[in-house]
């Protein structure tokens, strides 16, 4: 299994499917692809699962298990992000590709424009795009910035952590979801009590996470969230669409004074066939795009 997870981390994956009756494989420049050809048992895929399990009370209970989440690491290799599941009454496991080293914005390529936006020094900048189209290492690609480029105090709130930072010029807090704090609600109103200058939320979503993220913008922190959502239009209409019909007009006014930026990606082939690139949408907040979201308020 090493060997396998050595070769994948090499070629550039970012996820490594094992699953019994199936061979490996590995999720490269977004497609799946076998690693080897001899199909795994159900024992081997079960004896798998028990190495990959963090506690002797976890694998004790391992045939008991239907869906579970943990982490593991390989030394010099990575660290991974671990889903255990069952199909078919066997098991199949899922790890996700977590890399040492913390993206940069020079080695995503992305537009010198996300450089202005990190600069911000309050207000709310959105990462959009769907599951898998690198919002991740691109919020972390930002934080890198703002850490070798300002003294600032930089709170994360992430379920999990994917990319450990070091301290640089800023001082770096990194808070897992379920393991440091119970949930991002939570996490989010502590944050104007722990002298944050920057917060960074995963998966910003729900009524209540997204007022707490208002408020936090509106206290003169910069907050940074990845959503789920194709474009910036449908980033706004959904985190708009959290709060209840009657309160939505006085959401959408605060979000368009709270509104720094939003940044919607999603990646596509190279046209030399060499792995992938973000293609990169900009929506800055200006009074004509603030102007924009208020009026679709009073028009509805």
């Amino acid at each position: 299994m090493e060997n396998v997870l050595k070769a994948a981390v090499a070629r550039g994956a970012s996820d490594v499917h094992i699953k019994a009756g199936d061979v490996f494989r590995a999720r490269i420049n977004g497609e799946l692809v076998p690693l080897t050809k001899q199909p795994l048992t159900p024992e081997q895929t079960r004896e798998i699962a028990l190495r990959l399990l963090p506690g002797d009370e976890d694998r004790a209970r391992l045939d008991g298990l239907r869906d579970y989440d943990c982490f593991w690491g390989l030394p010099g290799v990575g660290r991974f992000r671990v889903n255990i599941l069952r199909q078919r009454s066997s098991f199949m496991i899922v790890l996700r590709v977590m890399p040492f080293d913390v993206p940069t914005l020079e080695s995503l390529e992305l537009p010198p424009v996300l450089r202005t936006i990190a600069a911000a020094e309050r207000g709310i900048i959105l990462i959009v795009g769907a599951a898998g189209s690198g919002r991740t290492s691109t919020a972390a690609a930002i934080v890198d910035h703002i850490n070798r480029t300002r003294a600032l105090h930089v709170l994360t709130l992430e379920r999990p952590i994917e990319f450990l930072h070091r301290d640089v010029k800023c001082s770096i807090t990194q808070r897992e979801i379920g393991v440091d704090s119970d949930d991002v609600r939570t996490a989010l109103r502590a944050a104007l009590r722990q002298d944050a200058d920057v917060v960074v939320v995963s998966e910003l979503r729900g009524a209540e996470a997204v007022d707490l993220a208002l408020r936090v913008a509106e206290a003169g922190r910069l907050l940074l969230a990845t959503l789920d959502a194709p474009d910036a239009a449908a980033a706004v209409d959904g985190l708009v669409a959290s709060f209840a019909a009657p309160e939505r007009g006085g959401a959408r006014r605060r979000l368009a004074a709270a509104l720094h930026a939003v940044i919607a990606q999603r990646l596509l082939p190279r046209a030399d066939g060499r792995g992938r690139i973000a293609a990169v949408d900009v929506l800055l907040a200006t009074d004509l795009a603030a102007a924009a979201i208020v009026t679709e308020a009073a028009t509805r």
